[in-house]
């Protein structure tokens, strides 16, 4: 396809719908919500019934066939995930619920271990709580500082600040690849450089924006964690990951104790097992890892930079279209390229639940609110914002009922 800022035309997707039950049953329906959650494509809901219908059983405890051949679809499904995500130590690949879980395990198993009173977390101003809150209340536990880095003129990262945030009492430098209110793609190269400048401070990447978006090379971005979630990607709710390098992993004590996590458990003291069990305590969700390779697979097939190349189009072309609507304000860069599929933005004099009301009258799916993403919203001045959200199954089309819908809001509202 095209690789220009251009929409393609029509009802062309880089997907079909037919790939995507959910969509396919219900034609009418234009979902502009895929920053919130992705619709799944059928090879991962027939990858999880296979699961379930040849290979149940719980892996690493049976000497049984059935149960090795579970715990080789694990393995399986571990290997495929960090080819995907460019990770060349497989073992540093940590099963988890998703993004929420893995920042959670990091400040709690690193940072309280790390972290003290006198020393200083900087995170920015554009996290998803997902990624600020664990590090408030770490600072908050601990004594240490919390420093958030605001947005510059043009509502990027301000990078000049954060300079002069981290220091060498700097232990965690937190930030997200891509915004999930704004769509802003950072620079994540410069923020490294940034946070190593200065001292030793661990730099964790929230890439739960970015993997379904983008073609990841977790090993190249040089962060010390990195984390992301399945569902967004394709892949089933309750998937996810974090990768982090071996040496902090097996300096940290484990996050959950349980069974598959041990070594040798004596009357007085345990000792852990090696990676990546010793993070994954109890029966793993072996279905959702096997579902979230059948993900990667089915990105791949598409090609990660013909994703890239169809979201820039629809999103320059949504861009395009609300900006001439009167009163309609976007947040966010004003160069499609240097965003994700997502577009944010509000009307004059009507809230956005509204708008997301009157849209979805129109059979129209989009998120309003503040998209956990509250100190953002004060900073941009807005309590809260629609975003629209496009994936692999978005059209042409769906921008055109898009734009329809939000004129047809503002006008129902200004007649009211």
């Amino acid at each position: 396809m095209s690789t220009s800022n251009s929409a393609p035309s029509g009802a062309h997707a880089l997907a079909p719908r037919s790939d995507f039950p959910l969509l396919a049953a219900q034609p009418g329906l234009v979902y502009l919500d895929s920053a919130a959650t992705s619709q799944k494509p059928r090879m991962v809901l027939d990858a999880l019934t296979a699961y379930y219908t040849t290979h149940n059983a719980n892996p690493h405890r049976g000497a049984y066939t059935l149960a090795a051949n579970a715990t080789q679809a694990y393995h399986d499904a571990r290997r495929r995930l960090a080819e995907f995500i460019g990770v060349a130590d497989t073992d540093t690949v940590i099963f988890t619920r998703g993004a929420t879980e893995s920042l959670n395990l990091v400040s709690a198993a690193w940072g309280r271990a790390n972290v003290h009173a006198g020393d200083n977390i900087v995170v920015t101003r554009m996290e998803h709580h997902a990624n600020f809150v664990p590090w408030q209340q770490l600072a908050l536990t601990t004594g240490a500082e919390f420093r958030i880095c605001e947005l510059d003129a043009a509502g990027g990262i301000d990078l000049a600040l954060l300079a002069t945030l981290v220091d060498s009492r700097t232990k965690v430098v937190a930030f997200g690849q891509v915004s999930n209110a704004l769509g802003t793609i950072n620079p994540v190269t410069e923020m490294v450089r940034i946070a190593r400048a200065a001292g030793t401070a661990l730099v964790v990447c929230d890439g739960a924006q970015a993997v379904p978006h983008l073609r990841v090379n977790i090993d190249a971005l040089g962060v010390d964690a990195y984390v992301f979630s399945g569902h967004k990607m394709g892949g089933p709710m309750g998937s996810g990951a974090l990768v982090m390098r071996r040496a902090l992993l097996e300096t940290m004590s484990p996050y959950h104790f349980g069974g598959d996590m041990i070594e040798w458990v004596h009357d007085d003291t345990s000792t852990w097992n090696l990676l990546p069990h010793k993070f994954e305590a109890g029966t793993p969700n072996v279905e959702a890892a096997v579902g979230l390779a059948a993900a990667c697979d089915y990105l791949d097939a598409l090609g990660m930079d013909a994703v890239r190349a169809h979201e820039v189009a629809l999103t320059a072309a949504a861009m395009q279209a609300l900006t001439a609507i009167p009163g309609v304000t976007l947040y966010g860069t004003a160069d499609a390229a240097g965003r994700s599929g997502v577009v944010s933005f509000s009307v004059a004099d009507v809230h956005p639940h509204d708008i997301a009301t009157a849209l979805d009258v129109d059979g129209v799916c989009v998120r309003a609110g503040h998209h956990c993403a509250q100190p953002l919203m004060r900073a941009l001045g807005a309590h809260s914002t629609v975003r629209a959200s496009f994936w692999v199954y978005s059209t042409a089309d769906d921008v055109t009922r898009l734009v329809a819908g939000v004129r047809a809001a503002q006008r129902r509202f200004a007649d009211g």
